[in-house]
């Protein structure tokens, strides 16, 4: 089995990642950058995205495991205690795939260019340069309602308990092939309407956003921010890929929303 590591960069995380490195070398594992089988995350939730933006090309052909060596993170399993635990794991014991949906988003601009696409993990956010965004939100091609506010985020079930839930949105469980539409300060008055709600749309929907006036966005993909200019319009939809985990204990998703949210901490 190839196998790469992708480290949060602090001394905690740098060190962890050479004890493992040197773990599953003795083992007989193959330590591989380009093609790896599997991709160990050390750090957090942040350095996933990272190692998932990395091998997004290899979805099909890689999985994931975190370690999480700060605050308990969705997509780390493993404690740095549990290192020899997880080690042994990768080396000798068959793991369960876990596949979540990721977020497919196709931005294309005026005057033919070429259109761009992207995956997230986590989510998608919209907002202008400057002042209040005003676009028009299309269902499945038909016109569903024009937006005014301060922005908005289109988030996968993984990603829900992220941005979306700050932003009041629902906590969708992962095996659900589904995008959440949530909005950033709408403004609602007796001129202007939004469904002022979250709107979860199945994996046939699409969701398009058509500007009205201004045609430059920052763009959010997961952790990247990027400006596009002559945006003709932004279309969100669930992603023919998957995100893969490696799972060698089961760990409910109710149970990580339970500990990240709810659970006391001196528990």
């Amino acid at each position: 089995m190839k196998f790469s590591i992708t480290s949060k960069g602090n001394a905690q995380s740098n060190a962890l990642m050479h004890k493992i490195r040197t773990y599953l070398q003795d083992f007989g594992l193959t330590y591989d950058e380009s093609q790896p089988d599997i991709v160990i995350s050390v750090g957090g939730d942040g350095t996933l995205l990272y190692a998932f933006h990395r091998y997004s090309s290899r979805l099909d052909k890689t999985a994931f495991v975190g370690i999480h060596t700060g605050h308990l993170g969705f997509y780390a399993d493993w404690v740095p205690d549990e290192i020899e635990k997880l080690v042994i794991a990768i080396a000798k014991t068959p793991y369960q795939v876990v596949e979540y949906p990721t977020l497919e988003v196709i931005i294309r601009y005026q005057h033919g260019g070429k259109e761009t696409r992207y995956l997230a993990l986590n989510e998608s956010t919209v907002k202008c340069v400057e002042g209040t965004l005003v676009m028009d939100i299309e269902i499945k091609g038909l016109h569903f309602e024009r937006f005014r506010g301060d922005g908005l985020c289109v988030s996968t079930p993984s990603g829900s308990t992220a941005y979306n839930k700050a932003l009041g949105g629902a906590i969708i469980h992962p095996s659900l092939q589904a995008i959440q539409l949530a909005e950033m300060a709408s403004i609602n008055n007796k001129v202007f309407r939004t469904i002022g709600s979250p709107l979860i749309l199945p994996s046939h929907h699409t969701c398009t956003l058509k500007p009205v006036r201004d045609q430059d966005f920052m763009i959010t993909i997961d952790h990247l921010t990027l400006l596009h200019k002559d945006v003709k319009s932004i279309q969100f939809r669930v992603a023919n890929e998957k995100i893969r985990f490696a799972r060698f204990r089961p760990l409910p998703f109710w149970t990580r929303v339970h500990d990240s949210f709810i659970a006391d901490k001196d528990q």
